[in-house]
């Protein structure tokens, strides 16, 4: 095993009833990183988190957290762990303060320990100003930086978040995930989400979970970097509009043109066998007089890889 690994699955399944929810999962999530856990819904994402974090039991299989394995070790499995469910529920009429007092007293903190640990939370997530305001009025986004508040408290040295962003709007989800980035410095971070952009914007390594098992797991820029791009745009002059018209037509005869859209002075091309056409692309635009302002090849994004990973599975 991996020393450096900070959750280890072994051959993880769990089975409800008639429904294998996860079945036979291999995961090593590094140490230090923030992991994307990624899957349409019912891929088993979070029977996968309830797994780690001991909500739940594997019907077989097994989950070591820093070389702790977590049915012998539970107490101080859990002790490592910060958990924040997809759709967290505090009581209205608290406040802040009130809600991780509770928190404190729940891990057994003393009085002075408790209030320099809530001074502390409230600082990382930036609601101080709002430390004795009612819970009942607050955003979405101060919600989950509240509930991230509450999941980092103890200081565990993993942070399972399960869609921390999913209900948010574009501020805050952007408060959320710059919060996520400055506390990948102090523990690892399994963030589980269906927004892909977020995913890409901050992950070091993905998995992809499809009906249960395991399709993929990469670092993600490497995985960018080697997924071939078979998309490009060529853009020329508003003079050269009639002649991209006219070449667009000697594209869509050619066998490797899966399909072209032509927007004013702008073409974009899909195309069988990339390699092939990259070498002969130039070529073919000099034989016909186009002469490019810009011509590039599109780099497909985690969301592109996600749904061909995903339609391969079908």
């Amino acid at each position: 095993m991996n020393s450096l690994s900070a959750i280890h699955c072994t051959e993880l399944s769990k089975q409800y009833k008639e429904v294998l929810a996860l079945n036979n999962l291999n995961l090593q999530v590094p140490a230090g990183s923030i992991f994307g856990f990624l899957g349409t819904n019912g891929a088993g994402k979070t029977t996968t988190i309830k797994l780690i974090c001991g909500l739940s039991h594997p019907t077989s299989g097994k989950i070591t957290i820093h070389g702790m394995d977590i049915n012998q070790d539970e107490m101080a499995v859990k002790n490592r762990i910060g958990y924040l469910p997809q759709s967290p529920r505090f009581y209205g009429w608290m406040t802040p303060i009130e809600m991780l007092d509770y928190i404190g007293q729940l891990h057994q903190y003393s009085p002075e320990k408790r209030k320099q640990r809530i001074d502390e939370v409230l600082r990382i997530v930036n609601i101080t100003n709002a430390a004795k305001r009612r819970i009942s009025g607050f955003s979405g986004g101060m919600l989950q930086r509240l509930g991230i508040a509450q999941a980092i408290f103890h200081q565990p040295s993993i942070l399972l978040l399960d869609e921390p962003t999913s209900s948010l709007d574009p501020a805050g989800r952007y408060e959320v995930l710059e919060l996520i980035q400055q506390l990948k410095a102090h523990m690892t971070i399994f963030f589980s989400s269906h927004i892909l952009d977020d995913v890409q914007r901050i992950c070091d390594q993905i998995a992809i979970l499809h009906e249960g098992k395991l399709v993929l797991q990469a670092d993600i820029d490497t995985l960018l970097r080697k997924t071939v791009s078979n998309t490009f745009r060529l853009e020329v002059s508003e003079s050269d509009q009639l002649i991209l018209s006219e070449f667009e037509q000697i594209i869509q005869s050619k066998p490797w043109c899966i399909s072209s859209d032509l927007q004013h002075t702008a073409l974009t091309v899909i195309v069988e066998n990339p390699q092939e056409v990259k070498e002969n692309l130039m070529y073919l635009c000099s034989q016909n007089n186009v002469a490019p302002e810009k011509l590039e090849w599109q780099h497909p994004t985690l969301e592109d890889i996600f749904l061909k990973v995903s339609n391969n599975h079908e």
